[in-house]
């Protein structure tokens, strides 16, 4: 399966705090436009699970404009600080299962080095070694008196699997990783544990481990991508997803002690997720349809559906049961509407808000709600897009815009809530976030598209979505840049490179440019995914270096003659700092306007509001400087 982490753009850089402009922006509208520290003023929080007797819940906020954990009460009420960090995030995993103890973890501003830690009464415990050793929980045991998690110490390159007893906190080897495997769920009498390896981007096998007697069984037969989900609550079969002879992931159920198959749920759509709830009494389903998040909860005993409260037209993108599976904490949002918590009670049918994360001084009626197009690409290929017209673009009060590029490799556009998204279309943008070929989320043929194939179909697929502006009524044909992060962030640099009369300006966001060097830097953690993330890109070690070269921007400076914008986090463990220094050098050659921003601390994505409402403030004075104004192309000649 395609690494989401690797080069995606993290989803912590779209959330976001307070002073309100209601000046309209333009007479003949009533949309008011508000500052981009209104728009932080949004708060980014999710829930982290109940207390044990389920009167509180555990809550990972932003508020203070760092991460840090609060307690709300489960009808809803005000928020309880429990950490207050004013420098490194801090983000909440969950309660303990019998007591307020806490587990929690942290990161060195952005490098992704996580480290494990307990809160309790008397204090902060850090459980997971110090120094440059990343750490990843990966569940609690069903009897609840243990944790599982991932780590690297005893090799950098592999993360062995681990088990932790809440008493004396001494770590038990599981399994050690010496093949590059992926963990993938413990059974709940701890006989088995599913494992994963990656193929290619888009393949992997799948592996039954009986703990007993160290005996591994592949699980699939053909190449195809093979995700596990969970095992049967009587441990006498396992679940998981499968596109072994179709174009979207199904849903498959394994019998151990046969070794036989069986087909449970198949749609249109891939099936992203399932799994049961503690005692299996419901079985939940999230589906991927059309970048959008679907959840089915049926009865385990009879099939029956579950029907959870629709609330003002939003998605419910994520579940969380309690372990008495009377309540759920439902995360709920849209593309116009931001991400909120409810607690759900299952037999009295009621729900509490326990999160209102829209900044007051936002009136909601001036965001725009995303709609999902299509249209052809250069060879015929239909492309779908996410696109957000601002309310007050018309044929006489055009509007500017942009072709938005996702990360990844192999990341997709939903229609989920962007606070900077929703900031520029406020402050008049157009934005058409592109699914271009080689994203998830479409079928499995559409998805490898791009393999060894970047900077050329890919990027036509973006020119595509230009053109495809350029012919909307509302919009200024002669006003399109384009903008990504990461993944994203070198299709923009390979716009500005490879097809430089195109965009008018791009901004480059953390973007790779020099696909040999980011490719030999891989942290070692990645060790297990680096062979199939090489045979999607290339491997840099052989005769591949010459394309890889050739689809560098950071080789192609010459070409640019368009604005450009680069935003980098000096902590970024996957698109080093330096990718970013040289290409800005490259270009100031070109007597090219470029802007360089660089956070000393923030890695991969942008965690601290200071930092978004410095990042985006920047990048909307950097669009209207040089795309919005009348006098752009003639500030851009004296230039």
């Amino acid at each position: 399966m395609k690494n989401y982490i690797l080069f995606g753009f993290a989803s912590l850089l779209f959330f976001g705090c307070n002073e309100k402009s209601t000046k309209p922006i333009a007479e003949e509208t009533s949309v008011n436009t508000y500052t981009i520290e209104q728009f932080m003023g949004n708060e980014n929080a999710s829930a982290n699970g109940f207390s044990p007797d389920k009167s509180k819940v555990l809550v990972t906020s932003n508020r203070s404009g760092v991460y840090n954990m609060y307690t709300v009460p489960t009808q809803g009420g005000e928020f309880t600080p429990i950490t207050q960090s004013d420098s490194a995030s801090v983000f909440g995993i969950s309660y303990f299962p019998d007591d307020d103890r806490i587990l929690f973890r942290m990161d060195g501003n952005g490098d992704e080095i996580y480290k494990l830690f307990v809160k309790d009464s008397s204090g902060v415990t850090r459980l997971t070694p110090k120094e440059n050793v990343r750490a990843l929980f990966e569940g609690w045991a069903n009897d609840r008196k243990s944790f599982f998690y991932t780590t690297n110490e005893r090799n950098h390159q592999q993360m062995d699997f681990y088990e932790m007893d809440i008493v004396t906190f001494k770590p038990k080897l599981i399994y050690k990783n010496e093949d590059g495997m992926m963990f993938g769920g413990v059974s709940d009498n701890k006989n088995y544990m599913l494992l994963s390896k990656a193929i290619n981007t888009n393949d992997s096998d799948l592996y039954l481990l009986n703990l007993k007697t160290k005996q591994r069984t592949k699980i699939n037969d053909t190449l195809s991508k093979n995700s596990p989900a969970d095992f049967a609550p009587d441990g006498k079969s396992f679940y998981y997803t499968t596109d072994e002879g179709g174009e979207f992931s199904y849903l498959m159920k394994y019998n151990i002690a046969d070794g036989t198959k069986e087909k449970v749920v198949a749609k249109d759509w891939d099936i992203i997720a399932f799994y049961f709830t503690k005692k299996g009494t419901y079985q939940v389903i999230f589906t991927n349809e059309d970048g959008k998040t679907e959840m089915y909860v049926t009865e385990t005993a009879t099939g029956k559906k579950l029907n959870f409260p629709e609330i003002d037209g939003q998605a419910i993108s994520a579940a969380r049961f309690s372990d008495d599976e009377t309540m759920a904490l439902l995360t709920v949002g849209s593309s116009q509407i931001p991400t909120n918590t409810y607690s759900y009670n299952l037999k009295t049918k009621k729900y509490y808000k326990l999160t209102s994360v829209l900044n007051p001084e936002i009136d909601q009626n001036d965001l725009v709600e995303a709609r999902v197009v299509r249209y052809k690409s250069f060879d015929g290929l239909e492309i779908p897009a996410i696109y957000y017209e601002p309310k007050q673009a018309t044929k006489t009060n055009k509007a500017p815009a942009l072709v938005w590029v996702h990360g990844g490799p192999g990341g997709q556009s939903r229609q989920n809530y962007s606070s900077l998204i929703q900031f520029l279309v406020n402050h008049g943008y157009a934005i058409l976030a592109v699914n271009n070929r080689g994203s998830s989320g479409y079928g499995k043929s559409f998805y490898k598209m791009d393999d060894q194939n970047h900077g050329d179909k890919d990027l036509k697929d973006c020119i595509a979505g230009k053109d495809w502006l350029a012919i909307q009524e509302n919009i200024d044909k002669d006003k399109i840049g384009i903008i990504g992060g990461s993944y994203g962030g070198y299709m923009t640099m390979a716009a500005l490179t490879f097809a430089p009369e195109e965009f008018e300006v791009g901004v480059n966001i953390f973007g790779v440019t020099n696909w040999i060097r980011t490719l030999k830097s891989i942290p070692p953690w990645w060790a297990s995914f680096k062979d199939a993330l090489y045979l999607e890109m290339g491997d840099p070690n052989t005769a591949d270096s010459v394309r890889l070269k050739q689809i560098s921007p950071l080789f192609h400076t010459e070409n640019v003659t368009k604005p450009l914008m680069v935003l980098q986090g000096a902590q970024d463990p996957r698109v080093l700092k330096i990718e970013s220094d040289e290409i800005v050098e490259g270009v100031k050659k070109n007597g090219v306007p470029v802007e360089y921003v660089v956070f000393e601390d923030e890695g991969h994505g942008f965690v601290k509001k200071e930092n978004e409402i410095e990042a985006y403030s920047r990048i909307l004075k950097f669009l209207d400087t040089y795309l919005k104004e009348d006098n752009a192309n003639e500030a851009n000649s004296n230039l």
